[in-house]
């Protein structure tokens, strides 16, 4: 077999969204396990809602996930341009070959009047389709429409005979009855191609050999087939993903969730961990195995290893892989991902030295073994750069709102006042002590000093927590909210103000 080569054709008419990302994916991880190229190629025939904003957005998409391209409009390559406006003179030579050849016509139909047609096929209960008025006209009617001034669209004369099989790589054979189509539009009045004839053109010019595309598209296979065999091109393989759906098993939309890939981002998921999830959605790698590398993707990446069933986004488990990407990470790159968050919410300064900085990392070390998303590092562990939090319900009703708290944060505070060194073994053997003399257990003690502290009941080893906000903070916390219990204003929250 030749070099493989995919590619990956998004319209730039909005953000990427998940069904994209996990298109691209795909064909990326089977050209780099099949040692290809992955071209990246922009399909902007949409001339009234293709953006550049919308262009960067899937740039940013794509370097988000690891996804790089080998050819492509900001890297160049060999079967230039990659973006389909700029190659409008390629597409106007092959329809004037198709219309010298009698496969491709002019129409001169109206959108009203198509519209109308359709509604008459509608009634009859018949498909929608083009009903091929313009398919006959002669010479001299062309002329008197022309002198008219009507503008024309160009559509392709379809073979209506028959059956025209697909063979997907994914879905075996399919076939499509050739009656059913109708003769369908290549060039629009605006003298763009749809995206039926470039992207027939630029697969074949750009040498892809394998098209691996949603399963939205496959349809759409049977004019791409019909297309080629009148230009006389060889068709490239073709792979047909699954549907990807909500855990209520319908289309993925906004109501299971953010469907814009970059969403997920600013919710607090690594790039790796939403590689790995998009990777497993419709496609096993022939074990059990959950966390796989990106090495480890590559590798065992096949298509025969894509399922015809549609996959689930389930939101739930890429919040767990999420977590479990995050107790294997360094805690350095964690710290070097949410500092700029940190930053905009104004927990730190401008400009960390190295012993904040170091502190910092200590912070992500202790706490990521808990969290499931980056945000989880600035909205749970606030409490580590900040006295200003908030006491969550569950606090309140444990612990801070005993009559016997307030006394014994009182001592607490005392006892740890007087420490002459601020470390871990200190501060456990302080809390510890001060239980012994009170003849309570130490979890009197250590559940509502974290309460106090943090404003949670749960959390990382409170002993390590304490030794990393610095002893004064840790002293007027425990002061301050034995106060506010004795003010009775730790009680719990009515139901929807509670802060939890």
């Amino acid at each position: 077999m030749s070099e493989v080569r995919t590619r990956f054709a998004p319209s730039p008419t909005g953000n990427l969204h998940v069904g994209g990302a996990h298109t691209a994916l795909f064909a990326w991880l089977f050209a780099r396990h099949e040692g290809g190229r992955f071209v990246l190629r922009i399909e902007d025939t949409d001339e009234v809602r293709s953006t550049a904003e919308s262009l960067a957005a899937i740039y940013d998409g794509l370097h988000w996930l690891g996804i790089d391209w080998d050819e492509g409009p900001d890297v160049g390559g060999p079967h230039g341009p990659y973006i389909q406006s700029e190659r409008l003179d390629i597409y106007e030579e092959h329809i004037a070959r198709l219309i010298e050849s009698g496969r491709a016509y002019r129409c001169y139909c109206t959108p009203e009047e198509l519209e109308e047609r359709r509604e008459i096929m509608r009634a009859r209960g018949l498909p929608p389709r083009y009903d091929g008025k313009c398919r006959a006209l002669t010479a001299d009617e062309t002329r008197r429409l022309d002198a008219q001034g009507r503008e024309f669209c160009v559509r392709f004369r379809v073979d209506d005979q028959g059956v025209t099989i697909v063979e997907d790589l994914v879905r075996g054979e399919v076939a499509f009855e050739n009656a059913l189509m109708g003769d369908f539009v290549i060039q629009k009045t605006s003298g763009y191609p749809t995206y039926h004839l470039a992207v027939v053109v630029d697969d074949y010019l750009m040498e892809i050999t394998h098209v691996i595309r949603a399963e939205e598209h496959l349809p759409n296979t049977q004019a791409h087939l019909q297309l080629m065999e009148a230009l006389g091109l060889a068709p490239p393989q073709f792979a047909h993903l699954p549907l990807i759906l909500g855990t209520d098993r319908t289309k993925l939309s906004k109501r299971h969730g953010a469907i814009n890939l970059m969403d997920y981002r600013e919710q607090g998921f690594l790039p790796e961990a939403m590689r790995n999830f998009l990777a497993l959605i419709g496609w096993s790698p022939g074990t059990d195995e959950e966390i796989l590398s990106l090495d480890e993707l590559i590798e065992k990446f096949t298509l025969e290893g894509v399922s015809r069933s549609p996959g689930v986004f389930d939101l739930e488990k890429a919040t767990w892989l999420n977590g479990e990407y995050l107790k294997r990470a360094d805690a350095e790159y964690i710290a070097d991902l949410i500092e700029p968050e940190l930053r905009a919410e104004g927990l730190i300064e401008e400009d960390l030295g190295p012993e904040r900085r170091a502190w910092l990392v200590a912070v992500v070390e202790l706490m990521k073994e808990r969290t499931r998303l980056l945000t989880d590092f600035v909205v749970w562990g606030r409490y580590f750069f900040t006295d200003d939090y908030l006491y969550d319900n569950r606090a309140r009703s444990k612990w801070l709102s005993r009559e016997e708290v307030p006394e014994r944060l009182e001592l607490l505070a005392d006892r740890l006042e007087g420490l002459e060194s601020w470390d871990v073994d200190s501060i456990e053997g302080a809390i510890r002590g001060l239980a012994a003399e009170l003849d309570v257990g130490a979890a009197k003690l250590i559940h509502p000093c974290r309460a106090a502290v943090t404003g949670q009941t749960v959390g990382p080893s409170l002993f390590d927590l304490l030794a990393l906000v610095p002893q004064k903070d840790v002293v007027a916390r425990l002061r301050r909210t034995a106060e506010l219990g004795r003010a009775g204003e730790l009680e719990p929250l009515p139901e929807g103000d509670a802060a939890d």
